[in-house]
């Protein structure tokens, strides 16, 4: 479903605490528009909205959480559950009743015989039980392992069971069976979570933690078709062609015991705009085939032999698949809001529907007829054929990042379809909330007038009516204004004296687009500033700032300064759009002083509207005079000379001093106290010289500005 937010001509240029250009909202792909909620509403691969199969709950067993499920030759379904050990039956009639009460806690694999009795498994501590048509159940099959995870009744009649911790299959023929007699196959991994059996017989069985898919021969021997880099194959499901639909998880579900999951933490269901224009080429998408980072995977391993990846997600948990007896893909039941995917064979992806469940724990069929069983609580759902005849989808939450004004809002589907909306000032719809508003009862070429009041966030629903035409959501689009923000200097940083900044070449752009108005960005050139420069420069004061605007407007700035004993400031520069600015020391007289800067969003705000914001620096001092130094009378002693030097600054404090004998190399010297901090230090220097010989020594001081003075003292014999 393509949702574009289209620019309109309205009224709101005359709001004038209103930003200047209306923002753009746009979602153009599937995965955006799943971050709503589709109730009794499909998604297709392109995102169009139509109406969703129908379904009905058949029977609820009022236990948390359903972990099996199988069908009997005369349609009865039975429902192994989770938390107090019970299998249910439902008849073809739809019945429901309690069919047996097992020991254990959860029923963790149920399978139909050949004879018609069930077989089901327990853990963890489990045994595998047979349970007549009466409902008594007896201990078939006791392995004396930690985990049952699952059963298959092979072409003989015999029971596979898969077991863990030991990662064994056991071929149980008989009750009672010794498990060091009945063992199959003893893998190298740890669990064997799931088992099938296609219709020629072969076994298939999928492990944890390694990730494979292992397929058995007459004589019992495996060959593996998948190692997948997902820990778990969950579920195997056989295709109408002998292909096996195999679903991957990267986090165990045999860790530990089947425990109830922990409800989903509920997903931020809010969206902003970014701007008009990407800042950078979108990045391309991954291959299918390329499962790094997935939670789940659904795999498609051919007659032949090949595999294909048909889907996979770094977000969405898969539970359970089933195979599609048109064999065109297999339905995908999640943990994820519990809702069922149909994945086709070519690899695209559809929402089939979303359920009020918080996952879909297994899915069968019985004749023609399609089930579901939840978790949370448990129940068994048909679903379809039939359609519904009222769906809605509500979309995300759009959060403008300030109190907005709502344009127009127009579609384009067929059938009946009515769009709504509604707005408020928190991030989750409440009661605090405005009502859900009908903005047209029917799609037109200029849209409806959205009337839901001024605040910061928004929502639209579909609501989506069976009608003589089916109806179809395809295309929706809304344009807003958002409040318009005063822009905020964040920051004002100093650089030392003497360093001044001067601008890069900036990135050269074709005139054609400037003329145009469009963003340069949407041609890749990047809008990002080029950091200036620094050269030395006597006297420069350079200043560098952040400014922000919460509207994402571009920001010119004004540069003012005031002496300490000035009442106003004064402007040095206007409108400039560095973010920077070097300060010639040498045009003012010495004192102490501030810095203003001003930022505006004028550039994209009419004259009168746009807003303003300041940040006053930090004190700093201009100091052009060089300290005052003199030399003392040279006291010889020998063939050594000590001559005390004393220096003033009147505008700041004394830094360092060095001297030069002869104009020979400088030579660090400290204050006469230890430490140069103040505006008046005394220096000894003492040299070494040679008798008859003149010798010229310079003492050179630098004060806090870098500004320097000097004096010098001739030594002679």
């Amino acid at each position: 479903m393509k949702f574009l937010f289209s620019l309109l001509f309205f009224a709101f240029f005359s709001v004038r605490i209103f930003a200047g250009d209306p923002s753009i909202w746009s979602v153009s792909s599937q995965a955006d528009v799943l971050k709503g909620d589709a109730r009794s509403v499909s998604i297709d691969s392109s995102g169009a909205l139509t109406l969703a199969p129908k379904v009905s709950e058949v029977f609820n067993t009022e236990q948390s959480f359903i972990w099996s499920s199988a069908v009997d030759a005369a349609g009865n379904v039975f429902l192994g559950t989770g938390g107090e050990g019970k299998v249910f039956r439902v008849t073809p009639s739809g019945a429901g009743s309690l069919f047996s009460d097992l020991p254990e806690l959860n029923v963790t694999a149920l399978a139909v015989g050949r004879s018609g009795e069930i077989f089901a498994a327990t853990s963890p501590d489990g045994k595998v039980y047979r349970i007549d048509a009466s409902g008594n159940a007896t201990a078939y099959f006791d392995p004396k392992v930690k985990y049952i995870w699952s059963l298959a009744v092979m072409g003989d009649g015999s029971l596979a069971v898969g077991t863990g911790e030991g990662g064994k299959i056991f071929r149980v023929r008989t009750a009672n069976a010794a498990p060091e007699s009945s063992i199959f196959f003893d893998s190298s991994d740890s669990h064997i979570i799931s088992l099938a059996v296609d219709g020629a017989g072969n076994l298939y069985a999928g492990t944890d933690s390694n990730g494979l898919v292992l397929k058995f021969s007459a004589d019992g021997r495996p060959f593996a078709l998948l190692d997948s880099p997902l820990r778990e194959i969950h579920e195997i499901a056989i295709g109408r062609d002998g292909s096996a639909y195999v679903l991957a998880l990267s986090e165990s579900a045999s860790a530990a015991a089947p425990a109830p999951s922990p409800t989903p933490a509920s997903e931020s269901r809010t969206v902003s705009v970014a701007g008009p224009a990407p800042a950078a080429p979108e990045q391309p998408q991954k291959s299918r085939h390329d499962v790094t980072g997935a939670k789940s995977a659904v795999y498609r391993i051919l007659p032949d032999g090949g595999v294909d990846v048909l889907w996979s997600s770094s977000s969405v948990t898969g539970f359970s698949i089933f195979a599609q007896k048109s064999g065109g893909g297999a339905l995908l039941g999640t943990s994820e809001k519990g809702r069922i995917y149909n994945i086709s064979n070519d690899g695209r992806e559809s929402l089939v529907m979303q359920t009020d469940a918080s996952q879909i724990s297994t899915m069968f069929s019985r004749g023609a007829d399609i089930f579901a069983t939840t978790s949370n609580q448990g129940r068994l759902l048909k679903i379809g054929p039939e359609m519904v005849a009222e769906g809605t989808y509500e979309s995300a939450v759009l959060d403008a990042k300030s109190v907005a004004s709502w344009g127009r809002i127009w579609w384009q589907a067929s059938g009946s379809v009515q769009i709504q909306t509604r707005s408020g000032n928190t991030e989750s719809p409440s009661e605090t909330w405005s009502p859900w508003a009908i903005a047209a009862s029917a799609p037109g070429a200029s849209g409806a007038k959205v009337t839901s009041p001024n605040a910061r966030y928004l929502q639209w629903r579909a609501v989506l009516r069976s009608s003589s035409v089916p109806a179809a959501l395809n295309e929706v689009s809304l344009a807003f204004l958002p409040r318009n923000i005063a822009p905020e200097v964040l920051s004002i940083q100093f650089l030392p004296t003497n360093v001044g900044l001067v601008a890069n070449p900036p990135v050269q752009i074709d005139p054609n687009i400037e003329l145009s108005g469009l963003d340069p960005r949407v041609f890749g050139i990047p809008n990002q500033p080029i950091p200036p420069r620094r050269v030395y420069q006597r006297a420069a004061r350079s200043f560098v700032w952040t400014a922000e605007d919460r509207n994402g407007d571009k920001l010119v700035f004004d540069v003012q300064i005031k002496e300490a004993r000035d009442s106003s400031y004064k402007t040095l520069r206007e409108n400039i759009t560095e973010s920077f600015f070097t300060l010639d020391g040498q045009s003012l007289p010495d004192g102490r002083y501030t810095l203003k800067v001003v930022a505006k969003d004028s550039p994209e705000n009419p004259s009168g509207v746009y807003l303003t914001g300041e940040k006053i620096s930090e004190p700093f001092d201009i100091d052009n005079t060089q300290p005052t130094v003199t030399a003392g009378q040279p006291q010889i002693s020998g063939n050594s000379a000590l001559i005390v030097f004393t220096a003033n600054d009147r505008s700041s404090y004394l830094a360092r001093a060095e001297f030069s004998v002869n104009g020979g190399p400088w030579q660090s010297v400290f204050a006469e106290d230890g430490i140069s901090d103040s505006s008046d230090e005394r220096y000894v220097v003492v040299i070494q010289f040679k008798p008859g010989i003149e010798h010229i020594v310079t003492l050179r001081v630098f004060d806090a500005s870098g500004n320097a003075g000097s004096a010098r003292a001739v030594v002679k014999q």
